[in-house]
């Protein structure tokens, strides 16, 4: 099978695959971008672990008739998607066959699209789960072959967190379903279709707060969604502070510790002694 991932949930997932048996015949992932202040050409996680594990890569701009032609190339039974960052197109999707697969981190049709983890947070969703999904060509939109329920709350758990827990239990899900899907004793069902919400792509100004006036609960659900990104921060001086570290006690949100533009981290009790 091909596996198309790109970030850290994807890696996790290969892990969980690995664990079961199952370890792919080629990996797509991201072409690599120039990140931090010198601007290097940084691998993605996917391709550090393809390496790492002496699998064939292939990274691709575009889903284009190139890539296309190269994955027709071999008779391959399954295509796994998870965290690609990239829409597959039908001509794609139908290659292998049995079809193609996603990890989707949400009870679908629950939290579709770009950022379900986040969204889960910013919602205190009570329930959350990962759905196995036999992809088709929109977005989080295929029939259901599998969903299990995360087995505790997710309370202060921060995006990290959330994340990698989902992400293992993706990952063991699916390292379950293959075998019976292969195998024909899985019926896909479709989602209903009439109770699916969506989410939105998470931008660097939704991290911007305001620290006297927003509701203290949903200052600390968007600390804790945006723990990875865009991080939360307020303004002092028209300069940024962002919030590093922050607990909700008694129905207030406390601030710990910040890094005012500029600077290093320091205590917010520091920080207010010198504004």
């Amino acid at each position: 099978f091909v596996f198309f991932g790109t970030d850290e949930f994807a890696v996790i997932v290969l892990e969980e695959l690995k664990k079961g048996g199952f370890t792919p015949t080629l990996i797509v992932t991201a072409p690599d971008k120039r990140k931090g202040r010198g601007l290097m050409l940084t691998p993605t996680p996917v391709k550090l672990w393809a390496q790492k594990n002496g699998i064939q890569f292939l990274q691709s701009q575009k889903l284009d008739d190139a890539t296309s032609h190269k994955l027709q190339a071999t008779s391959y039974d399954l295509f796994i998607v998870t965290s690609y960052g990239k829409i597959l197109p039908k001509k794609i999707l139908d290659i292998p066959k049995h079809g193609t697969l996603n990890v989707h981190p949400s009870l679908l049709p629950l939290f579709r699209g770009p950022s379900p983890i986040h969204s889960q947070i910013l919602e205190n969703t009570r329930i959350v789960g990962v759905t196995i999904m036999l992809m088709d060509e929109k977005i989080d939109h295929g029939p259901i072959l599998a969903q299990q329920v995360l087995g505790f709350k997710i309370y202060d758990l921060r995006f990290k967190d959330l994340r990698d827990q989902l992400a293992h239990l993706g990952g063991r899900l699916l390292a379950e379903t293959i075998p019976n899907w292969v195998a024909g004793n899985i019926d896909a069902k479709d989602q209903d279709h009439a109770r699916a919400t969506y989410t939105k792509i998470i931008k660097k100004e939704d991290g911007l707060v305001d620290i006297k006036n927003d509701d203290p609960e949903m200052l600390y659900r968007k600390f804790r969604a945006y723990k990875l990104w865009p991080n939360i921060f307020f303004l002092s001086k028209n300069k940024r502070v962002k919030i590093t570290d922050a607990e909700f006690v008694n129905g207030e949100f406390r601030i710990k510790k910040v890094i005012p533009e500029g600077r290093k981290e320091i205590t917010y009790k520091n920080f207010l002694k010198y504004i």
